[in-house]
């Protein structure tokens, strides 16, 4: 099976509640390679670029507020199947319904306020990754 990547964005939520680390940390227990990461804090247009897929969706407006309210981290991630590992690692959108030990059930509040962002699907994943990561940045890190 060949690498994947994918994109994690531990988002203003995670960050405020200072979950950082142990977020971290329990992303590279589950063998992910970190190529890429940074602390940003998104504006209002750049968080509307990147979800710009969900725009005209009733959830649009607030994500782009909530995303643009606070300082986020971006990470480059590559692994065999990344994508679909990774969305296993974070578990559902909204914590209630998200499996027992996985990062959104043990640390969201809400579905709204779910602590990561993680890429849908492998062409996403690289499409997001491009978005935060130049190459030029990614291939330094190898």
């Amino acid at each position: 099976m060949a690498l994947e990547r994918t994109l994690a964005i531990l988002k203003p939520d995670c960050v405020r509640k200072n979950l950082q680390g142990e977020v971290i940390a329990r992303i590279q227990k589950a063998g992910f390679r970190i190529l890429g990461m940074k602390m940003t804090r998104l504006t209002p247009a750049t968080a509307g670029a990147f979800y710009a897929v969900h725009k005209g969706r009733p959830f649009y407006d607030g994500l782009v507020e909530f995303m643009a309210s606070g300082p986020c981290v971006p990470i480059a991630l590559e692994k065999e199947n990344a994508v679909s590992d990774f969305r296993t690692l974070i578990g559902a959108t909204d914590p209630k319904d998200a499996a027992p030990g996985t990062i959104r059930k043990l640390y969201a509040d809400n579905k709204g306020e779910n602590i990561v962002h993680g890429s849908d699907s492998p062409e996403n994943g690289r499409i997001e990754v491009s978005f935060f990561f130049p190459e030029e940045e990614i291939a330094a890190n190898r």
